[in-house]
């Protein structure tokens, strides 16, 4: 009921050479991974140094279990431009292939650019459009590369970080298909946190985890901040959510400090998930 599968993003190492992190990762017990995009990380245009990271992750009997798409200002899939827009739907597409040469169950994108200015009405109505186009035809090469597409909810500040845009796109794609990654640091940060893990029931299928203050995006541990853990897990049980779940911690010039911070983020979910067990197990007194 509670014995979700724990992972951890590879972002914590995104300055770092993926290969020379990878040991690290898995003597620190983590053998699922998600990983992420960075050219000095992992260059996804690159097929050989992705051909070569898949060799390793095997060799240590891991498991790439996502990938994140790239993001940022110029990764724009609303752009009313529409070669700004091809050129964005062309760097996700060359990240699906990197995607399948891993073997990742899931392909996590942004709905969306890392844009903070909002556009007017009418603007904003073509740039949901144009989302929705793009992400069509991203989830169909993700079908064809045997992978799942998610979306994941964004920062509220960013062009549709709203829990409302996500769940229209989602109702708005040609293919039910598409599923929907929670990201728990952004959804608290939006105050709306317990609310979307019920608005995405029926596309949840995966979570990025971390923790903060409720001021900024820290990517703490879970438990480091002020999100309340054991209503989020006896939410998910509730809905009978069966995904995993991925660390995304901040990075550091430490690697053991990093490693260290993780296994506390899943040491702390485990115990949670264990006092919640065995609350759900209790009796039911009928005095």
């Amino acid at each position: 009921m509670t014995n979700w599968p724990i992972g951890l993003s590879t972002g914590c190492f995104y300055l770092t050479n993926i290969l020379d992190c990878l040991e690290t990762i898995r003597a620190s017990g983590f053998s699922l991974i998600e990983v992420v995009f960075s050219p000095a990380h992992l260059d996804y245009k690159n097929q050989e140094a992705v051909r070569g990271a898949a060799r390793r992750i095997e060799e240590l009997g891991m498991e790439a279990y996502s990938f994140h798409a790239p993001f940022g200002r110029e990764i724009d899939i609303s752009s009313p431009d529409l070669a700004m827009r091809e050129y964005a739907l062309d760097e996700i597409l060359r990240a699906v292939d990197a995607a399948a040469v891993l073997g990742v169950h899931y392909f996590v994108i942004h709905p969306g650019p890392e844009n903070a200015d909002i556009p007017l009405r009418d603007e904003r109505l073509l740039r949901i459009e144009n989302v929705v186009s793009v992400l069509n035809r991203v989830a169909r090469r993700c079908a064809e590369a045997g992978i799942r597409c998610v979306l994941e909810n964004k920062l509220p500040h960013l062009l549709f970080g709203n829990s409302s845009d996500i769940v229209w796109i989602l109702g708005a794609l040609e293919t039910t298909q598409v599923g929907a990654c929670l990201d728990t640091g952004h959804a608290f940060l939006a105050g709306e946190l317990y609310p979307l893990v019920y608005k995405l029931t029926p596309y949840l299928r995966m979570l990025h985890v971390h923790d903060n203050k409720g001021h900024s995006d820290e990517h703490r541990p879970p438990g480091q901040g002020r999100i309340d853990w054991n209503a989020l897990l006896r939410e998910l049980v509730q809905v009978q959510f069966h995904g995993t779940l991925i660390l995304e911690m901040a990075g550091g010039p430490d690697p053991a400090e990093i490693m260290q911070r993780a296994r506390d983020g899943r040491s702390f979910l485990r115990c949670q998930a264990r006092r919640l067990e065995m609350a759900l197990q209790e009796p039911v007194s009928h005095l």
